[in-house]
């Protein structure tokens, strides 16, 4: 699935640990809005947003502890914003599983006891540490301790991090700690090509577990996806409608994830480029001008804005403009999906 989506080459073999190193693949955010608008201004070069996928080994009971390797996996998995976890759903003689059966629920609760496990052993490190400190008598200290005491008895109960009740001032406190079951996850479900696009059993048991969680379920066929990375790009449609799929797997598990980071996208457009650029949903306009170039931001003066679906309607700039699609926006305004922007700032 990682060289599918990545084009990375990554050794894939049918046998525990053949990836030992991580690997990393760069990948572009599949978007028509920038082909659209690279036609439109006919640019010279089309630049799209990218996501950083990092492909490590799957983990087995006991890596909290070292087991496999996965102290090693563990360490990869901490530098990482978001977990696509890719789980088992499909059988296959030919394919081994590290268990030796195919359970999706069994899969699911190893990892995450595993990611439980190192937390905890995290936790106590720091309320060892902090407790020392409080014995000063400063209250943030002891107010700190207390959070991190709080946070500790509710993964205990087997509860994923990322669902602790964090108030605004203590969100520090987590984030400083950079546990595992605190990453947002996006499960995805590797099924035979014969269980698309719904999917089977396995996955209805993967989507009960992601409804708890409130986690979002991608249903993809690695092998499927193999096939169409290898055709030219002209042939993936005629491809994709031959199997009765409107789109890739993988161009699903790319928005997926980049809308589980919460990641939105904004555009500059001319005859030199069209680029797509990246930021958080809710940033403002000079954050999304210092995207572009730090001198951006500093020097912010106004932004001229266009929605996509303006600049698609009136097919250019100007002629936007002329119909009053133009907006010149502050320091205030809030960048929505979408927007094509124009940043005036001084040097």
């Amino acid at each position: 699935m990682f060289n599918a989506l990545s084009s990375a080459g990554s050794e894939s073999a049918n046998y525990p640990f053949c990836t030992i190193e991580s690997n990393v693949g760069v990948v572009s955010v599949p978007d028509v809005r920038l082909d659209r608008l690279a036609h439109l201004v006919t640019a010279a070069k089309v630049t799209p947003a990218t996501i950083e996928f990092v492909d490590i080994a799957g983990l087995v009971a006991g890596a909290s502890k070292g087991e496999g390797l996965g102290n090693q996996f563990l360490a990869h998995i901490r530098e990482v914003d978001a977990i696509v976890h890719v789980v088992r759903c499909f059988d296959k003689e030919n394919v081994v599983h590290v268990v030796g059966t195919v359970d999706s629920v069994r899969d699911i609760e190893i990892i995450e006891t595993e990611l439980l496990l190192k937390d905890l052993e995290s936790l106590e490190k720091r309320i060892e540490k902090t407790h020392k400190l409080a014995k000063s008598g400063d209250k943030k200290v002891r107010a700190e301790l207390a959070f991190y005491e709080r946070l500790n008895a509710f993964v205990s109960e087997g509860n994923p991090a990322r669902a602790f009740d964090v108030h605004h001032d203590e969100i520090s406190w987590m984030m400083s700690l950079f546990l595992l079951t605190n990453k947002p996850v996006l499960y995805a479900a590797n099924v035979a090509e014969d269980d698309l696009p719904e999917g089977n059993a396995y996955v209805e048991n993967v989507r009960e577990i992601a409804a708890t969680e409130g986690a979002r379920v991608v249903v993809i066929a690695a092998d499927l996806e193999a096939q169409i990375a290898e055709l030219e790009t002209d042939e993936r449609s005629a491809f994709l409608e031959a199997a009765g799929l409107e789109q890739s797997g993988l161009a699903r598990l790319i928005h997926a994830a980049y809308d589980l980071l919460g990641l939105i996208t904004f555009f500059t457009a001319g005859p030199k480029e069209a680029r797509a650029w990246t930021v958080r949903r809710g940033d403002k306009a000079p954050t999304a001008a210092g995207v572009i170039h730090t001198d951006f931001e500093h020097g912010f003066i106004r932004a001229e804005t266009i929605k996509y679906t303006d600049y698609d309607v009136y097919g250019s700039e100007a002629k936007a403009r002329e119909a009053g699609a133009m907006r010149s926006e502050g320091k205030e305004y809030v960048v929505e999906d979408g927007d094509v922007m124009l940043f005036r700032f001084n040097v």
